[in-house]
């Protein structure tokens, strides 16, 4: 006989009820109550709202959340913040995390609590909307109406014109976007990261109101979801029997919807790791409060998706989260929304009245940990800071950023500088060129996850508007796809046309690129074209195209070598000859400055004139062909030069702008027609011969026995050489007695007319 299994029998009882990890509740006695706990907490927010008392700018105490209700019964405000600091210092901890931890809750808590506080509208109320009309009627009918159907009522959300935010505790660090884990569901956080899309702002039904088409009785329908199913049929029993319900579009209420993906930052992202993205959605007020390309510091309520159909049957298990904004906050700014604070504007004002050459300081103050490269940073300073942009009156725009390009052998800080540049300005995009698309870089036509409609995703350029672009390694990116900037480079617009929307996007922006030579380092044997082995078309575009070569010096290698053991032994760069600038001041003051619109004197412009021409001959002269000199040379000088007189504060460009404009363009001409040759350039007999040449042709164009040694000073230093090269010139030349100076060593006086040679 087969033995029966044995029988057992259990006895279920209850578990205890387990608090959650991050359940506070306000006491220990209701912690296993559920209404109750909502009931207590609603009444301490009631007190809370009443009694919460600060001190104003006048010393005076004033009932802060009294106060902003006034103003939303006045139709002064339409939004109102709750500081969880305030809730601590008035109703304790414990209240204060409960609503951290369950925000979403608590927001409806408190909206009742602001409501059952509301107070009457004083007399500079504003008129009468047909929301007030709407809602005065239903309050009449409802009043002689016996129906006490709760669908009948209308709800608090229809007659709400304001809107609850809940904003974090100061003490509550900001996260990051891989630290926003599944127990922060429900919870509210703040975290940070950089807007890569923002959607189109969609009304979003809140309340819907509907019509019964046989019995006349109005049904509301509170929406708290994305998503909702209508009603088709009166659910009142009093009305009729299943009458057809009619959705009422004015009697309803909809709300502002806006979706954005925000980005993690570059540098919080691990080496070979994909950056993660979140979707934000904002509401009300919040909406277009950020654009594509700002770094933003968002506060909300960590949420998940709620699907339906055939996409929750699709997702099964897995669900997918967003973040509901209780606020936004930008960070990197442009240059026109940026706000100086006392520190900025004293530093200002001390500029201002000290008449410090900004110039060079700042220049310097640009990565101090790197070594030389004085002309380059002056010319990454006048990039930062760029000239005037001319709107003229048939629509023309000439633009006023700066483009330039790095050039150089590998090792010479060309990354690292661009890196810098990132850093300084308020609003920048940093790319590589190997990573980079033509789609990329400029705009992408994507479909909407919302809507399903075919929508514009900006591109670096596009994201970099009103800023800066800094694309690294320029030279590995394919041909196709570096034709795509050229027309942001002069025209500063995105031509699209895709998917049936043509459309034109802003891209204000300055290009500062970085590249390798053809070979990776440059050949000396090979011709500059050969080495860089960029076309024309490109070429031109860029004011300042600088070629840094690693040549082996002992004298420069060893500073060098000195200046970066410097660095790695004591944490910091050597000491400059002043206290380098901070970069939030240095920011600050750009910002300034970038407000003046520096005009031309009409003296300057005959000087301007008379530059670009001979400018025009000395190309024409070169035999090598090297000398490539276009109208955008000159619009180069411009911009160069009112960069410069902003930097001096002034309203109007001078001579002196003129000739440093001039001097850095003809260093960095240099830098590429020198390159192959093995001499040290601006010292030695170079200079020298160079100088006695400009002297001499100068002397014969005049026809005049004597030249004024101020008249030459401007050529000398716009070919890139000094004025201490000057001096040493006219003292050899002195000394071989080709010429005399009087007592005051201002007036050259050639001996004779045979010494020509």
């Amino acid at each position: 006989k087969r033995n029966s299994p044995p029988s057992y029998s259990v006895a279920l009882r209850p578990l205890p009820r387990q608090t959650p990890p991050c359940s506070h509740t306000m006491d220990a006695a209701d912690a296993a109550g559920g209404d109750d706990t909502y009931d207590q907490a609603r009444e301490e927010l009631k007190k809370f709202v009443q009694n919460f008392q600060e001190d104003d700018m006048n010393g005076q105490v004033t009932y802060k959340y009294l106060e902003h209700l006034q103003r939303v019964a006045d139709r002064q405000q339409k939004r109102v913040e709750v500081e969880l600091d305030d809730v601590a210092e008035h109703s304790g901890e414990a209240l204060s995390e409960a609503i951290r931890c369950n925000t979403q809750r608590y927001v409806e808590i408190l909206a009742d609590a602001l409501d059952d506080n509301m107070p009457d509208p004083s007399g500079a109320a504003a008129d009468e909307d047909i929301a007030d009309v709407l809602l005065r009627e239903r309050s009449t009918r409802r009043d002689n109406d016996s129906n006490s159907d709760p669908q009948q009522q209308v709800p608090r959300e229809l007659r709400r014109r304001y809107e609850v935010r809940v904003l974090p505790r100061t003490k509550d660090k900001c996260l990051k976007l891989r630290e926003v884990k599944a127990e922060r569901i429900g919870q509210l956080l703040t975290i940070k990261g950089i807007v890569t899309r923002v959607g189109e702002v969609k009304p979003q039904i809140k309340v819907a109101t509907y019509t019964c088409e046989m019995g006349g009785y109005e049904v509301y329908q509170e929406v708290k979801q994305s998503k909702f199913m209508p009603l088709f049929t009166c659910p009142v029993p009093n009305c009729c029997t299943n009458g057809r319900l009619q959705l009422q579009t004015r009697g309803s209420k909809f709300g502002q919807f806006q979706e954005i993906k925000i980005q993690e930052e570059a540098d919080e992202v691990p080496t070979g790791h994909v950056p993660r993205l979140m979707t934000v959605h904002l509401t009300g007020e919040l909406t277009r409060s950020c654009s594509a390309g700002d770094v933003v510091t968002v506060s909300g309520v960590f949420l998940p998706t709620v699907s339906t159909g055939f996409k929750q049957l699709h997702a099964g298990l897995v669900t997918d989260t967003y973040l509901k904004a209780m606020s936004v906050e930008a960070h990197k700014k442009s240059y026109h929304d940026y706000t100086a604070d006392d520190e900025v504007r004293e530093f200002i004002e001390q500029c201002l009245d000290d008449e410090e050459d900004m110039y060079s300081k700042m220049a310097q103050s640009i990565a101090p940990e790197i070594f030389g490269h004085t002309d380059v940073k002056k010319a990454l300073l006048l990039l930062m800071v760029g000239g005037a942009t001319r709107q003229m009156g048939d629509g023309m725009r000439i633009r006023g950023d700066i483009n330039v390009c790095l050039m150089g052998d590998p090792g010479v800080a060309k990354s690292q500088l661009l890196k810098q540049v990132t850093n300084l300005a308020p609003r920048s995009v940093y790319t590589t060129g190997k990573g980079s698309s033509g789609v990329g870089l400029t705009a992408a036509v994507v479909r909407d996850t919302v809507t399903g409609d075919l929508v514009l995703e900006g591109g670096a350029l596009v994201l970099a508007d009103m800023g800066i672009c800094c694309i690294d390694e320029f030279d590995k990116m394919e041909e196709s796809d570096r034709t795509a900037i050229h027309e942001v480079m002069e025209q500063q617009t995105v031509s699209i046309a895709k998917a049936g929307i043509t459309t034109t996007l802003n891209a204000r922006t300055s290009v500062l690129a970085a590249a390798n030579p053809a070979f990776s380092r440059y050949n000396t044997n090979k011709t500059p074209e050969e080495n860089i082995q960029l076309p024309a078309a490109l070429l031109s575009r860029f004011d300042l195209l600088w070629l840094i070569l690693d040549k082996p010096s002992r004298a420069n290698d060893m500073q060098l070598a000195r200046h970066v053991t410097y660095v790695h032994q004591y944490g910091h760069h050597p000491d400059l000859e002043f206290e380098a600038i901070k970069p939030k001041l240095m920011r600050g003051y750009i910002s300034h400055v970038r407000r003046l619109e520096p005009s031309v004197p009409p003296d300057v412009a005959n000087y301007v004139v008379d530059e670009y021409v001979n400018m025009r001959q000395e190309a024409a002269n070169d035999t090598a062909g090297l000398g490539f000199t276009s109208a955008r040379t000159l619009l180069a000088i411009l911009r160069l030069s009112q960069a410069l007189a902003r930097l001096r504060q002034s309203k109007e460009v001078d001579r002196e702008d003129i000739v440093e404009a001039r001097r850095l363009m003809s260093l960095s001409r240099s830098s590429v027609l020198d390159a192959g040759q093995d001499k040290e350039a601006y010292t030695g007999d170079d200079a020298v011969s160079m100088i006695y040449k400009i002297i001499r042709d100068f002397a014969n164009k005049t026809a005049a026995p004597a030249v004024n040694v101020a008249e030459v000073l401007p050529r000398v230093l716009s070919r890139g050489r000094t004025k201490e090269d000057l001096d040493r010139c006219i003292t050899e030349y002195e000394e071989l007695n080709v010429w005399h100076l009087n007592d005051t060593r201002t007036v050259i006086r050639f001996v004779d007319g045979d010494d020509k040679d």
